[in-house]
Order: C-alpha cells, then sequence, then structure tokens
C-alpha cells in the first residue's frame, strides 16, 4: 500500500478524515468478538456518501482491502481490521433526515445508532421493529449489513423485513440508490436485498429506509415455567390463539442458564422450584387495562392441563427489569474470569429440545468442568449457547468444532442472527451447499471482482 495511496485519501477526505497510528481509536482496533486488537493501515471517517464513495473508487484503483465499520458490536469478527487493511467507519454518516408518517417510513443514514432510530418512530408515534441489546451503541447500517436479529423477531421479522430501500456504494465507488417508501415496487430485480445480509462484502450501505409500525398498547410481561421444549411449543401455540400479532417475545431460558445467573451472578430464584425450561414473554393486550387479568386467565388453563407449572407476572416496571434481568444475564459473564465460547445458531423448532439435550451430553462429556447456558429466541428456531470455559478445558476452537457438528446434524445454521463474518468462514460449508458456496461465490466476483471489501470474511 503506497504513500500515494495515503495521501490521496487525505485529500479526499479533508481536515480530521484520516487517522494511523497512535491517532486511530481503540475502538475501530477490534469489535465485539474479542480477538487482540489490531491497527489499521489508516482509518477513513468520510462525512458522507460522496466521501465513502470516494474512498472506495481510491482503493478499488489500488487494489487495497479495505474492511467496513460501524458500532463494532458484532460477534462474528467482520469488522475487526487487519493490519494492512483501511478500516472505512460510518460514524460521521449519522442522523435520522426523515419520519414520513403517512408512508409509515423512517430515512436514517447508515451511522445512525439504533436507539437514535427506535426514538425517532417513538417520537412520531410509531415503533421500529428492529430491536437488539446493543441498540445504543450499534447502527442501523450495521444492522442492515448483518441482517440482525433481536428480541422481536417473532413480531416483526429480522431486519430484512423492515427494509423498503437503501443507498449503497459499490466497491468502484458506483453510488446506487433506491429509497424506496412503497410497499409494492415490482420494477426489476429487488437489487437491495442482495445487499441486507451481505455483511459488507458485496458493497457499503449509506442510507436506509425502514418501515415502521403502530406502537402496541397494553405490553405485559411475565416469566413462565414448563417442563420441556414440548410444553413451550404448547405455550406459543396458545398465547398465539390468545393474542394472535400481540405476541411480542417468546425467550426460552433453559436451566442451567438460569443456574449460571443464579449461582454465580446474584440473581434470586425466580420459582419456588427452578424449572427444566423458562419462558419470558411479553405480549400486547392492547388499550383499556386488564390485560394482566387477560394473560393471567391464558395462562391459567394452561396450567391447569400441565402446560406450564408456574407463573410470574410483571406487576411493575421494576418487576419488568427483574423478570429481563435473567435474559440479559450474559451482559454480565464478564464478571465470570473464564474464556468464552459464544454460539448463535438455529435448529428447526421441533428438534430444539433434542438438539438442547445433545449439546449437554456435549458438555458433559468433553467439558465437564465448564460452565455452559442455553437460551434464545426459541420461537423463531434461534438458540444462543454460552461456554464459559476454565483452565482445563479445551481451547475455544475445539468447542466450536464440536458444537457446530451437534448443530449440523440436526440440519441447523451456524448462524441465526450474527452473520458469518472471520470466525464462522470455515463452518459455512455445514450449512450450505457446495452450489450455494458457488453462486455466492458468483455474486461476490460480479460485484467485487477486486475483492477489496472486507475480503477473508463470509467466504474465502
Amino acid at each position: 500500500m503506497t504513500d500515494d495511496l495515503i495521501a490521496a485519501l487525505t485529500a479526499a477526505l479533508g481536515p480530521g478524515g484520516l487517522k494511523q497510528g497512535d491517532a486511530i481509536p481503540a475502538r475501530n482496533r477490534a469489535d465485539a468478538l474479542g480477538y487482540p486488537a489490531t491497527v489499521p493501515r489508516a482509518l477513513c471517517l468520510p462525512a458522507d456518501t460522496e466521501g465513502v464513495a470516494a474512498v472506495l473508487r481510491l482503493c478499488h484503483a489500488a487494489g487495497a482491502p479495505v474492511v467496513v465499520q460501524g458500532g463494532m458490536t458484532g460477534l462474528a469478527g467482520g469488522a475487526h481490521p487487519g493490519a494492512g487493511e483501511i478500516a472505512l467507519s460510518l460514524d460521521r454518516l449519522r442522523g435520522v433526515e426523515e419520519v414520513d408518517t403517512a408512508s409509515a417510513t423512517l430515512t436514517a443514514l447508515a451511522g445512525t445508532p439504533l436507539a437514535e432510530v427506535q426514538a425517532a418512530a417513538e417520537a412520531a408515534g410509531m415503533l421500529c421493529g428492529i430491536d437488539l441489546g446493543a441498540r445504543g451503541s450499534c447502527t442501523i447500517g450495521g444492522n442492515v449489513a448483518t441482517n440482525a436479529g433481536g428480541n422481536q423477531v417473532l413480531r416483526y421479522g429480522m431486519t430484512r423485513r423492515n427494509v423498503l430501500g437503501l443507498e449503497v456504494v459499490q466497491p468502484d465507488g458506483t453510488v446506487v440508490r433506491n429509497l424506496n417508501k412503497m410497499l409494492k415496487n415490482n420494477a426489476g430485480y429487488d437489487w437491495t436485498q442482495l445487499f441486507i445480509g451481505s455483511e459488507g462484502t458485496l458493497g457499503v450501505i449509506t442510507r436506509v429506509v425502514i418501515g415502521l409500525h403502530p406502537r402496541p398498547e397494553g405490553i405485559e410481561t411475565a416469566l413462565i415455567a414448563v417442563p420441556d421444549m414440548d410444553a413451550a411449543l404448547a405455550l406459543l401455540r396458545g398465547l398465539e390463539r390468545g393474542f394472535g400479532g400481540g405476541l411480542l417475545t417468546f425467550e426460552g431460558m433453559w436451566g442451567d442458564f438460569l443456574g449460571i445467573a443464579i449461582a454465580h451472578l446474584g440473581r434470586p430464584e425466580p420459582f419456588a422450584l427452578r424449572p427444566e425450561l423458562a419462558v419470558l414473554v411479553e405480549v400486547a393486550t392492547g388499550p383499556g387495562g386488564g390485560g394482566q387479568d387477560r394473560l393471567a386467565e391464558g395462562l391459567a388453563g394452561l396450567m391447569e392441563d400441565g402446560t406450564v407449572t408456574d407463573a410470574r407476572i410483571a406487576r411493575s416496571g421494576q418487576e419488568r427489569a427483574a423478570l429481563w434481568s435473567y435474559r440479559e444475564s450474559p451482559y454480565d459473564y464478564g464478571r465470570l474470569g473464564r474464556r468464552m465460547a459464544n454460539f448463535d445458531v438455529s435448529v428447526p423448532r421441533d428438534r430444539i429440545g433434542a438438539a438442547v439435550a445433545a449439546l449437554r451430553d456435549l458438555a458433559a462429556r468433553d467439558w465437564p468442568p465448564a460452565l455452559q447456558g442455553i437460551f434464545g429466541h426459541v420461537a423463531d428456531s434461534n438458540l444462543h449457547v454460552i461456554v464459559a470455559l476454565g483452565a482445563g478445558d479445551p481451547e475455544v476452537s475445539a468447542v466450536e468444532a464440536a458444537v457446530y457438528d451437534v448443530i449440523a446434524g440436526f440440519d441447523g445454521s451456524i448462524s441465526a442472527e450474527h452473520g458469518i463474518g472471520r470466525s464462522k468462514r470455515a463452518y459455512l460449508p455445514l450449512s450450505r451447499s457446495a452450489p450455494e458456496l458457488a453462486l455466492m461465490r458468483q455474486m461476490k466476483a460480479a460485484l467485487d471482482p477486486r475483492g477489496i471489501l472486507n475480503p477473508g470474511r463470509v467466504l474465502a
């Protein structure tokens, strides 16, 4: 990489638009996965779409590799820079440009934190259907680039379902723009879908049009104990019958996961007897009050037939936060002082119970001293598995290979919502066939023939 390229980038971006060496902030040296920090060759901070286009045009001409960075909250190593790469940060492309209540859409620059998008929608009396724990630091562009999931996928779908339009800069600097606000638009290929979930390997997303939803009313929260996954599915069907589209959240937490929160992180026992599986649910019961009674009545019938063994309904905001604290306990796992192996996988709903049993057997046989917690957005087939490894336990790579082999045996996916990035690239053939991988390589070669965008991510 020549000094001429650095000089050209500096000139294109203007004062403060490029940083090198010690001037590069720590946050741009490592994403949330935990790889050792790496200083990129340079950090580019364009202020607008034209600046992004200028950076890519120059890097494309020079054949210089570029890693795209958003909120740096990814857990697959996709935004983690290589030593010789140009880091392209979208931090300065920030702001909600428009909320159109007539069209029920919101247009935002890619570097806008998700929490700001949510706040702008709320201020207009509407709801952004995308929500995840990193909402305060993840960006809407990163959410789209990784097709992020989160807590409300059951009701509002993955990020893909919420996107109506995009502005994207191609690897050669060409800007393609379709800031569509219409639900129906069948004018040729919907090229925007190609970039959603591509993890920055095909182009750089700079603007997003999100479809908004009416704000749900009368939200009630409950933590519900069930004897097994079959009962959890029966609970899911019962709540769907009773509340239809009002069922917003259905989060499963197995007993070993609750045990970590209770024994190691100080959470109290939620029930008199710790259940095999606890489900955190939120339902929108509508305006007019009486929502707690409606939820209690629905659960009473399910308790009579043994589907539900116990339940706690939040009676206040404080109680709601207490119930959510079990689901959010992994944010405190740093206190455990252990090496972490984190997994984000999918398994068909009818095989989740068997998959969890197989993962438990694996842990008991191959790393019995470790702490293993299994939880997830089970209504959409998503499981999260965290293995907290001690000094005598296997290396993380050995745990990864074993867990992904189990998931493949249940026709599952090695990535439900976090993407592939660098960390899961070697395991992608477990979830995608050879013809599928060949098609992906064809798309990459067509859109990024010089291979400069996020090299080594997703595809080898």
